[in-house]
C-alpha cells in the first residue's frame, strides 16, 4: 500500500516532494488541514462582506494598491492577476518541476493562512494525482514578489487557460478539462494573488538540487576513490587521526567514507613504502574540498527544507481582525544559499577536472602517459581533458552570484529582488555540467586501474570497476568516443555506482559510507 503524506501537517523533505513527484508518494489534504483551509478562506469572505481595507482581497496590486475594488469585482480581480501575470518567456521548464511547484504550492496553501477555498486546493492536487502538468515557461521572474510570472502559468489552468503537459505532449487547458468533464476553478476574493505570490519557482529547483547534489556528491567520493587506485595515491590523509583535529562534518565523513573503500587494498598495499613523500592536493585534499561542499549542501538544505514548509504569499491571513501584508514571498533567503550550492557544485568539477589532467601525466603515478601504451600515432585520453577543462571553465562563468544583482521593478514598490529564479536555473545547469566531469573522470580512473592488474582492490572497488567494464572497454587505440562518454555519463546520472557500493559493503560486512553518515543520508 503507497504511504501518505499529509500536506499542511507533515514536514516535507525534499526527497518526499521528489517522491510525490514521481508517484512513489500520494499526498492528500488531512483532515486537520482542511478545517484550517476552510477557515481562513471564511476569514477572507468575513473581510469582504464588512466592507474592510485589505491589500490584494479589495486592492488593486503592487503600485495599484490604493485602487480599491468593489465587491461585485473581487473574483474577476483574481483571474485577471493571473492573466495579467503570465508573461514569461523562453523554452518550458522540465515538467518535474513543474509538478515539484504543484506540490510545494499545496504544501504552503495547506497551512491555512492564505484564505485559498479548499476545493481549488483539492484541483491542484487533482493535477498532481492525474499528472496533468502546467506548462511553464522558464524565464521571467525577479523572485521578489514571489515568482509571479511562473506561478500565473502554473495556475492558469484552474481557470481554463494555458497548457498542459499530458502523456508526453503540450496541450490546451481547455482540451483536457473537456476529457476529464470538469469545468475551470471559481477563483474567490485573495485566491488568484495566494496561488502567484510565493517562491515556488525557486523552491522547486532548490528541492531538485538538494537532491541531485547528494547523488552527485556520492558519486564523486566513490570515483575520487578508483581515482586514488589508478594513480597509487596515498590513504593517509584519510586517517580519523587526523580528522579529529578539525572536526567538519563534511570533511569527517569523505575521509572515511573513502578510507573504508580503500581498506585492505592490495594495490595499497603494492606501494606503501614508496619514494613519493606526499600526493597532489587533488588527491590529498579530497576531505576537505569534497567535505566542504558537503558543508554547503548541508546549510543548503536545511534553508530548502525551511522555505517547502513555509507559508511565503501576502497578504497572512490570522483571522478577520488581523491581515499581515509583509515580505515572506521575497527569495532573498534562498537565493544566496543557491548560489552558495552553484559555488559548491562547481568545486566539485573543478577538482574532478584536475585529476583528470594528473591522471594523462604518466609515470611517476604508475600508468602510462595518457592512459595508453602506445602514444604518437595514438593520442590517448589526452583530448577528453580538454572537455573537463571547457566545462569547468563554463561553470566558473555560472558561479557569479545572481543574487548579487537587483533591478527595481513594479513602479519602485518592489524596489529590490533576489534574482534568486536565476540562481536556481544555474544551479541545475552547473549539476548537469558536474556529471559530465565526473563520468570522465570515471573513464579515466578505471582505466589507471586496469595497469595495476593482477593486483586487486576492495571488493567494493573492484566491483565497481567491473560493472563500469560491462559498458565502457579498456582502450589501447583511438577510436570515436561518444558512444562511451554517453554510457559513462548514463552510470553517473543513475546513480547505480553508489547503490552497488552500498549493496556490496553490506553483504561484505564492512561500513561504506563514513562517520556522521545521518546527515547526509536522512534528507
Amino acid at each position: 500500500m503507497m504511504k501518505i503524506f499529509k500536506y499542511g501537517e507533515d514536514f516535507l523533505s525534499s526527497s518526499q516532494a521528489v517522491s510525490i513527484a514521481k508517484g512513489d508518494l500520494k499526498g492528500e489534504l488531512s483532515e486537520e488541514s482542511k478545517a484550517k483551509v476552510n477557515q481562513s478562506a471564511q476569514y477572507v469572505q468575513d473581510i469582504v462582506d464588512a466592507g474592510k481595507v485589505v491589500y490584494g482581497i479589495n486592492t488593486g496590486f503592487g503600485p495599484l494598491c490604493t485602487t480599491l475594488i468593489g465587491a461585485q469585482d473581487t473574483r474577476k480581480l483574481q483571474e485577471n492577476i493571473l492573466m495579467s501575470h503570465a508573461v514569461g518567456v523562453g523554452e518550458a521548464i522540465d515538467k518535474e518541476l513543474s509538478k515539484l511547484m504543484l506540490i510545494l504550492k499545496v504544501q504552503a496553501l495547506a497551512k491555512g493562512f492564505s484564505g485559498v477555498q479548499y476545493s481549488t486546493i483539492e484541483r491542484i492536487i487533482w493535477h498532481i494525482q492525474e499528472d496533468v502538468i502546467p506548462v511553464v515557461p522558464k524565464q521571467g521572474s525577479v523572485g521578489a514578489s514571489g515568482d509571479l510570472a511562473p506561478l500565473s502559468h502554473l495556475f492558469l489552468p484552474l481557470i481554463g487557460y494555458g497548457k498542459v503537459w499530458q502523456d508526453g505532449k503540450e496541450v490546451s487547458t481547455a482540451e483536457v478539462l473537456k476529457k476529464h468533464n470538469l469545468t475551470p476553478v471559481a477563483l474567490g476574493a485573495k485566491e488568484g494573488l495566494a496561488l502567484i505570490n510565493g517562491t515556488q519557482f525557486m523552491a522547486a529547483h532548490g528541492v531538485k538540487a538538494v537532491v541531485e547534489m547528494n547523488r552527485l556528491m556520492n558519486n564523486a567520493d566513490l570515483i575520487a576513490t578508483l581515482m586514488i587506485e589508478g594513480l597509487n595515491g596515498s590513504i593517509k590523509p584519510f586517517y580519523t587521526e587526523l580528522h579529529q583535529l578539525r572536526p567538519y562534518k563534511g570533511n569527517s565523513f569523505v575521509a572515511a567514507t573513502v578510507f573504508n573503500l580503500l581498506k585492505g587494498s592490495d594495490i595499497l598495499e603494492s606501494h606503501k613504502n614508496c619514494s613519493r613523500v606526499q600526493d597532489p592536493y587533488s588527491l590529498r585534499c579530497i576531505p576537505q574540498v569534497h567535505g566542504a561542499s558537503r558543508n554547503a549542501w548541508l546549510h543548503f538544505k536545511e534553508i530548502i527544507e525551511t522555505e517547502i514548509n513555509a507559508v511565503t504569499d501576502n497578504p497572512i491571513i490570522i483571522n478577520n481582525e488581523l491581515t499581515i501584508s509583509g515580505g515572506s514571498f521575497h527569495g532573498q533567503p534562498i537565493a544566496l544559499p543557491l548560489d552558495y550550492a552553484t559555488l559548491a557544485v562547481s568545486e566539485l568539477g573543478n577538482i574532478s577536472d584536475r585529476r583528470v589532467y594528473l591522471s594523462l601525466e604518466g609515470e611517476t603515478n604508475g600508468v602510462p602517459k595518457l592512459l595508453m601504451k602506445s602514444t604518437g600515432l595514438n593520442s590517448g585520453f589526452m583530448i577528453l581533458q580538454y572537455s573537463t577543462a571547457a566545462i569547468a571553465s563554463e561553470n566558473k562563468g555560472l558561479c557569479f552570484p545572481a543574487s548579487a544583482d537587483s533591478i527595481p521593478t513594479s513602479l519602485g514598490q518592489e524596489d529590490h529582488v533576489s534574482m534568486g529564479s536565476i540562481s536556481g536555473r544555474k544551479l541545475l545547469q552547473v549539476l548537469d555540467n558536474v556529471d559530465k566531469i565526473l563520468s570522465i573522470e570515471l573513464l579515466c580512473a578505471a582505466q589507471a586501474k586496469d595497469y595495476h592488474a593482477p593486483l586487486k582492490s576492495t571488493a567494493v572497488v573492484e566491483a565497481i570497476h567491473q560493472h563500469v567494464r560491462k559498458s565502457i572497454p579498456h582502450i589501447e587505440e583511438d577510436q570515436p568516443m561518444t558512444d562511451i562518454l554517453d554510457a559513462a555519463l548514463a552510470l553517473v546520472k543513475s546513480g547505480e555506482l553508489v547503490e552497488l557500493a552500498k549493496e556490496v559493503s553490506e553483504k561484505e560486512g564492512v561500513p561504506y559510507f563514513g562517520t556522521g553518515v545521518e546527515y547526509f543520508e536522512n534528507y
